[in-house]
C-alpha cells in the first residue's frame, strides 16, 4: 500500500479572495496529490474550526511544526490520517491545528493514493459497492449572507434536473435555466447590473417572494415543468435571520418579522405552492422540534439540514430523536477530516437520510467532492451552475462518465 513520503503546506487564496491551507502529499516518492479547503460565509456554530485562533498563518505554523508525525502512514486510509491529526489537536473543533489543515491533509492524501494505486478517487473511499451519479443542484438566484444588500433575505434559490436522462443533460439543463433567468432578469429591471453572489447565482434586486417567482418562470420559459423535470429547492440558511433575543425570525431586507410558528407555516406554504422538492435550514440550527414537524408535513420533500447537522455524526443522531431531517448535507470542512466526514454519512446512510454533498460559498478549484459524492452515494451534489470553481466540480462527473461502473444517477426522485 503507498505511504506518505513527503508533504508541504502553504497559504494560498480561495474564490472570495480570503486565505486558506493547500497542502500537496507525495507518497512513495513519485504519486502526487494537492487539496485546497474552502470556507463558508454561513457558518454553524458546531462546525469545525478553520484556523487555529482564526489565523491561516497560524494553522500553517502548527503544521509546520508536524509534518514529520504524517510521514510513513498509509495515505488511501483516512483513519490513519485523522489518528495522527488527533494526536495533535485533541480538541472537538479542530481549535489547535484547524479544520482548514484537517481537510487538505485528508483529501491530499487519499488523491495521492488514488495516484499510486491508478483507481479513481471514489473507489479508492469505496472499494467496492454500487455507483451512481448525484443529481447536480444549482443555486441560480442569490441572496442573504451570499451576496449584497437588497437581494432576498433567503440565501439560495435553487434548481435540481429531476427529469434529466443523464449527468451531462442534467448540468446543461442547469446551466440553460440559470441562462433563461438572465433574460427574465433583464426585462424586469432596465438597471440589472449582471450582479451575482458568492457562488455565481444572480443577485438581483428583489424581495423573497419576488425571487420565487422569477425562478419558476425560468424554469417554464425553459420549457421544463417544475413538477417532472425541473424542481425547484431553497436554502434559507434561517440561523443568519434567527433572533435569539426576540425569539423571532427577522427578515429585515423584506422588513417581515414571523415567529416559529409562523416560519413553520410559510416553509409549509412554499413547498406546497412553488412544489419544492428540497429545503435546507428552513429553521434555525437549535430547532429540532420545528424542523420535525417540517419532515413531518412535507415527505416529498427532502427536509435537510446543514448548519443544524454541520457534517457530525452525533448531530445526526441528536436530530434522530425528533426525526428532523429527510436530508443532510456533507461538507467535508465542516467537520475538519474525510474520515469525520464519511463517518458522519456512514450514520445518515444507516439512518436512511438522504446525502448532498456540498461546496463552499468559499471555494477552490479542487474537484474532490464530485467523487466523494459519489463514493457516499450521495443523493445530490449542491456545487453551483458556473463559475471556474463550481464548474470544475461538475466537469469531474463528466470524467467519471468514462467509468463504467458508475450506473446511472441516484433514484432519489423516482423511486
Amino acid at each position: 500500500m503507498p505511504v506518505i513520503t513527503d508533504i508541504k503546506g502553504r497559504l494560498i487564496f480561495n474564490s472570495r479572495g480570503s486565505k486558506t491551507i493547500e497542502v500537496d502529499i507525495i507518497s512513495d516518492d513519485k504519486f502526487f496529490g494537492r487539496a485546497s479547503a474552502p470556507s463558508g460565509a454561513s457558518v454553524g456554530k458546531h462546525e469545525a474550526r478553520s484556523f487555529k485562533e482564526n489565523s491561516p498563518e497560524k494553522s500553517l505554523e502548527e503544521l509546520n511544526k508536524n509534518l514529520s508525525k504524517f510521514i510513513g502512514i498509509e495515505s488511501q486510509d483516512p483513519r490513519a490520517v485523522y489518528d495522527i491529526l488527533k494526536n495533535i489537536d485533541n480538541s472537538e473543533n479542530y481549535s489547535k491545528i484547524g479544520g482548514s489543515v484537517a481537510y487538505a491533509i485528508s483529501l491530499a492524501s487519499v488523491e495521492s493514493a488514488s495516484k499510486a494505486l491508478q483507481e479513481p478517487l471514489f473507489r479508492v473511499l469505496k472499494p467496492v459497492g454500487d455507483y451512481k451519479f448525484p443529481y447536480p443542484l444549482g443555486n441560480i438566484l442569490g441572496g442573504g449572507s451570499h451576496a449584497g444588500p437588497g437581494t432576498p433575505d433567503i440565501q439560495e434559490y435553487l434548481i435540481c434536473p429531476i427529469g434529466a436522462a443523464n449527468i451531462v443533460e442534467a448540468i446543461e439543463i442547469n446551466i440553460e435555466v440559470h441562462k433563461q433567468l438572465k433574460t427574465i432578469l433583464e426585462k424586469l429591471d432596465n438597471n440589472f447590473t449582471y450582479g451575482k453572489g458568492d457562488e455565481g447565482a444572480w443577485a438581483p434586486n428583489l424581495n423573497n417572494d419576488q425571487a420565487l417567482e422569477v425562478v419558476e418562470k425560468a424554469v417554464s420559459d425553459s420549457g421544463y415543468n417544475s413538477e417532472k423535470e425541473v424542481a425547484i429547492g431553497i436554502d434559507f440558511a434561517s440561523s443568519s435571520f434567527w433572533n435569539e433575543k426576540n425569539k423571532s425570525y427577522d427578515y429585515v431586507r423584506q422588513g417581515l418579522v414571523r415567529s416559529p410558528n409562523e416560519q413553520i407555516d410559510f416553509v409549509n406554504d412554499l413547498i406546497d405552492k412553488y412544489h419544492l422538492i428540497y429545503v435546507e435550514d428552513p429553521v434555525h440550527e437549535e430547532d429540532f422540534e420545528g424542523m420535525s414537524i417540517i419532515n413531518k408535513d412535507n415527505p416529498q420533500c427532502l427536509i435537510t439540514g446543514d448548519d443544524m447537522l454541520v457534517t457530525n455524526k452525533n448531530r445526526v443522531q441528536e436530530s434522530m430523536k425528533y426525526k428532523s431531517c429527510s436530508g443532510a448535507i456533507l461538507k467535508v470542512n465542516q467537520a475538519g477530516s474525510l474520515y469525520d466526514a464519511l463517518e458522519f454519512a456512514n450514520e445518515c446512510n444507516k439512518n436512511d437520510i438522504k446525502i448532498i454533498t456540498s461546496h463552499r460559498s468559499g471555494e477552490s478549484i479542487d474537484s474532490h467532492i464530485a467523487e466523494i459524492a459519489v463514493a457516499t452515494s450521495s443523493k445530490l451534489l449542491k456545487t453551483g451552475v458556473i463559475g471556474g470553481e463550481r464548474v470544475a466540480k461538475l466537469n469531474q462527473l463528466v470524467r467519471l462518465v468514462e467509468y463504467d461502473l458508475i450506473k446511472g444517477m441516484s433514484d432519489v426522485f423516482t423511486s
